[in-house]
This record gives structure tokens, C-alpha cells and sequence, in this order.
């Protein structure tokens, strides 16, 4: 397939786990992909591989295009630097996909201040600061007469929304990065620049040990290729979303708006007093908030355990 022809995309985090699945994926409809990859470990240590390497010699070697990037994607300079090698190299860029991430899983007692600034930088810096660049190179395009059609790819978690136990960063930094998809959309639509966010429930390289699903009829739900579809279509030139965030497990795809309103209620009286507050206020809106069932049940088909 060729849906993607043409199309030069950026992957960040792609030497391993979804990264990859998402590289070879749009690889394999035709983009020219940047594998952007450190070679560091779960926790952003360095580790001394160079994973990205194979991702593009599998690539090439199935007759696509592919370079490798080692820029560090939470660094603001460097992320311009690998925006700029990406149309040095392929001549445009259309594409961004948003996955690079690290964990520093800690009860939040616990956590170190290194723990949470470590996460949130390549995560939600890592996000932000490609995310600029890319968006300041299709604003001239745009204003220079050229017609854009680009698209970011966002990587959020259930964790963000739902809350996980020791994440406090990790849910903190992916619940910014759905705002910060919502606020490129508004921004940049004018430009020709699409931003939607995607949730993975997936076989991870975060999670993958631990991760397991039963497999009926061939399928594994846990397919990281499972969600890399979802990604490539956004990628896509004719994929008309914008500003979503999609939640994928499986052959199941939930199309969320967060947050949402669960009851409007009104004081007659004017400013809300204790008493009225005490009398109105619904108690199972207070210890059971409205929306979380659909998303208990999805966490609780994956063990517990949050993308």
C-alpha cells in the first residue's frame, strides 16, 4: 500500500516498542521516516545500543526510506536540529509523531525531584519542543503560499486521565499533552497543521514484560501494530481529524472528550454556601464521578496497568 506516499514523517522514541511498530508501519504505506531514538533505557539512562539502526535497516531492507535520529527530543535546540535534518534529508516534512518516553515510577511521597523533572522533560517538553519547531516551519510554508496538510501525532495514556498509583508525573505529563494537542489544533489549523492525541493500550516497552492478553482467533489485543494503524491514518493527507484523542486497545477504539461536564447546577440564592453546597451537591457525583466506568473497565481488561 502507498497511502502514505511521499509523506516524510518523524517517529521520536521509534527504536523500540510502539516507536517502532509506528516506523515500520508508516514505513511500509510509503512515508520516508526520521527513526528518532536515543539508545537510553525505561528510566532514560544511557544504555550504549543504537536500536534505531536496526529500525531503518528494517526498513531499507524492505525497500523503504529511512534515517536514523539520535537528537534528544526534550532538549529545545536539538529537537530544531532534528526537524531541520528531517527536511534536509527528505525535503519537506508532513508528519509528526510524538511517542519518545521515559518512567520514574515512584509513590509520590517518594518521588525525587529528578523523578518528576526527568519525565516530565521527555514527555511533555519532549513533546512541546518538537512540536514547535515543526509548527514554526508550516507556518511559513503556509505564509510563504505553499499548501500545508501536516499532522502531529500526540501519545497520551489512561494513566493521564484516569490516574495510576506511583505516576504522578507520568499522569501529570500525559494529561498536559492532551492540553497541548487542544491548543496546536486551535492554533495551527490555520496553517494547514492537524493535532489529534492518541491513548495506546498496548504491548509496550514500558509494560511489555508484565503485559498480557489472551489471544483468540490469531489477534493479540496487545499488538502494538494494533495502534500504529490508528496513527497512520491520522498521518494520512486525507484523514480529516483534528484536535481528538482516540484511546486504542485492540479492536477497540474510544473517542474521548475530557474533561466533561456531569451535572450544572444552580443556587438561586446567588454564591454557594456550605448549606447549599451540603444540599445540592449529588453525593455519587462527589465519590463516584460520571465518565470513569468505561475507562475502569478498559484498565481493568489490561491488569491494572496503564500505557
Amino acid at each position: 500500500m502507498t497511502r502514505l506516499k511521499d509523506r516524510v514523517a518523524i517517529v521520536t522514541g521509534a527504536g523500540s516498542g510502539l516507536g517502532r511498530s509506528h516506523a515500520l508501519m508508516l514505513a511500509s504505506l510509503g512515508a520516508k521516516v526520521v527513526v528518532n531514538d536515543l539508545g537510553v533505557g525505561l528510566d532514560g539512562s544511557q544504555t550504549g545500543l543504537s536500536p534505531a539502526d536496526e529500525v531503518v535497516a528494517e526498513i531499507r531492507a524492505g525497500g523503504g526510506e529511512a534515517v536514523v535520529s539520535r537528537h534528544d527530543v526534550s532538549d529545545w535546540d536539538a529537537a530544531a536540529d532534528m526537524v531541520r535534518f528531517a527536511i534536509e534529508t527528505f525535503g519537506d516534512l508532513h508528519v509528526l509523531v510524538n511517542n519518545a518516553g521515559i518512567l520514574r515510577d515512584r509513590a509520590f511521597v517518594n518521588m525525587e525531584e529528578r523523578d518528576w523533572d526527568s519525565v516530565i522533560a521527555v514527555h511533555l517538553k519532549g513533546h512541546a519542543a518538537t512540536s514547535k519547531h515543526a509548527v514554526t516551519y508550516w507556518r511559513d510554508r503556509a505564509k510563504a503560499g505553499h499548501q500545508i496538510n501536516a499532522s502531529i501525532v500526540h501519545t497520551s495514556s489512561v494513566s493521564g486521565y484516569r490516574g495510576n498509583f506511583g505516576q504522578a508525573n507520568y499522569a501529570a505529563a500525559k494529561l498536559g499533552i492532551v492540553a497541548l494537542s487542544r491548543v496546536i489544533e486551535i492554533e495551527a489549523s490555520r496553517y494547514g497543521v492537524r493535532s489529534n492525541a492518541v491513548s495506546p493500550s498496548a504491548r509496550t516497552r514500558m509494560i511489555g514484560s508484565i503485559q498480557t492478553a489472551p489471544v483468540e482467533n490469531g489477534f493479540d489485543p496487545l499488538d502494538p501494530s494494533n495502534v500504529s494503524s490508528v496513527v497512520a491514518w491520522l498521518a494520512a493527507k486525507e484523514c480529516p481529524a483534528n484536535g481528538q484523542l482516540f484511546q486504542v486497545y485492540g479492536s477497540r477504539l474510544l473517542i474521548l472528550s475530557l474533561p466533561q461536564v456531569v451535572s450544572d447546577l444552580m443556587n438561586p440564592s446567588g454564591q454557594w454556601a456550605f448549606e447549599d453546597l451540603d444540599r445540592e451537591v449529588p453525593p455519587r457525583l462527589i465519590t463516584h464521578p460520571s465518565g470513569k466506568e468505561l475507562i475502569a473497565d478498559l484498565h481493568a481488561h489490561q491488569g491494572g496497568l496503564c500505557s
